[in-house]
């Protein structure tokens, strides 16, 4: 820039040139604690970071907000990683802020505290998508190093409680940049093995040391598997966002090995009662059986030729004698009815009477008398008799009265 007289605007282009060219300033990251923190409408986030006096005016635009795994507050201290430049309206140099994270452990456990909420509102710890353990299982798939205590533990335990499950090991990277990387990758490539169950894991350590395990894509592969994971990390009293999103979490690396191993010897014994309860069942449903196929052979009995003839034959000669019986009683009733209307009858016979000492009277023409007053003295009269007839004259005639 020459000799004369420039403008605001030039002398801010310059300026900002000069920062765009500054390879330092185009890519920092600064340590500070936050003041002033605003978060704007817009979705921006204006804030200053302070230090001993020292203050930096700084932005993080909304496009970047993705990435910022925490609530911005007063009084934090952070780690902001993005460019310098001019704001040319205000003629002031600020940060422009592209990624924010938290310093030391405090930061680390805030981000925790953060991830863990976001993924429990996205469901990822919910119940309902946990898978069970399987029982009995063939193949297993061990992700942690190839090296150390915990893969150790975990194939001594396996091969004690039952040498015949087979053991994958992914030796992964379990500590530092890149490990969260190379668990995911494990993850998916025992998943494409297949096994039965996998262990997600490693021995105790630090905050830092247990860190991989608290990324988002390792919580979101475990997440994503379809085979169920038991998560063991750290000691029992560790704990990251794997536990809260693996099917199953174990305190510890060997407690891990135990409950997705069953004991061969149990499993032996349980095997051998099994065959001994289905022994008892097979033997009380036989004799079930059998005493249902005798039942069901009388009944068949029953219904064999023979003895349906046989059962027929029976009912006609009882048919027959009950009605021989009422045959005879009908008989004896209607002789005795006959018997009876036969004696009416004889009671009512003119003849009967004549043998009893009395006589049927006629005129000569033959009609029958039936009065004293219609034979006058001097008719021809017959009497007939039962065992002849007498022909009499009328002399006298007395009617009852003294007439």
């Amino acid at each position: 820039m020459g000799r004369g007289v420039y403008s605001v605007g030039q002398i801010n282009d310059y300026i900002k040139n000069m920062f765009a060219q500054d390879y330092l300033l185009g890519s920092v990251s600064v340590r500070g604690e936050v003041s002033n923190c605003k978060y704007h409408s817009s979705g921006h986030i204006y804030f200053t970071l302070k230090e001993q006096g020292a203050l930096l005016q700084a932005v993080m635009f909304a496009g970047n907000r993705k990435g910022l795994p925490f609530q911005m507050r007063e009084g934090q201290q952070v780690v902001v990683k993005g460019y310098v430049g001019i704001y040319e309206r205000d003629g002031k140099y600020q940060l422009y802020a592209k990624e924010i994270s938290l310093d030391g452990i405090g930061g680390l456990y805030e981000q925790f505290e953060a991830l863990k909420r976001e993924l429990s509102e996205r469901g990822l710890f919910a119940k309902e998508y946990k898978q069970p353990i399987p029982r009995y299982i063939k193949t297993l798939g061990i992700v942690t190093a190839d090296t150390g205590a915990a893969v150790r533990d975990i194939i001594s335990i396996s091969r004690r409680r039952n040498p015949y499950v087979k053991l994958y090991l992914y030796p992964a990277r379990v500590q530092g940049e890149g490990a969260a990387g190379t668990i995911v990758r494990g993850i998916e490539a025992l998943e494409a093995l297949g096994v039965d169950c996998m262990i997600v894991g490693r021995g105790g350590g630090s905050i830092e040391d247990l860190w991989a395990f608290n990324e988002e894509q390792v919580a979101q592969a475990i997440f994503d598997c379809s085979v169920p994971i038991i998560s063991a990390v750290g000691h029992e009293t560790d704990s990251t966002i794997a536990d809260f999103v693996a099917d199953l979490r174990a305190p510890t690396p060997s407690a891990a090995a135990e409950l997705a191993v069953y004991e061969y010897d149990i499993f032996l014994s349980e095997l051998l009662e099994g065959k001994r309860r289905l022994g008892s069942a097979m033997e009380r449903r036989i004799a079930c059986y059998e005493q249902e196929l005798e039942r069901r052979r009388l009944r068949i009995g029953r219904f064999r030729p023979e003895h349906v003839m046989a059962q027929k034959r029976q009912l006609l000669d009882s048919i027959q004698d009950r009605l021989s019986a009422a045959m005879e009683r009908s008989l004896r009733e209607r002789n005795h009815r006959l018997e009876l209307l036969a004696g009416r009858l004889r009671g009512c016979s003119p003849l009967e009477k004549i043998t009893g000492g009395y006589a049927f009277v006629t005129k000569e023409d033959g009609k029958r008398l039936r009065s004293a007053e219609e034979a006058p003295v001097g008719e021809l009269l017959d009497l007939r008799l039962s065992d002849g007839v007498l022909r009499a004259r009328v002399t006298d005639r007395i009617l009852a009265g003294g007439k």
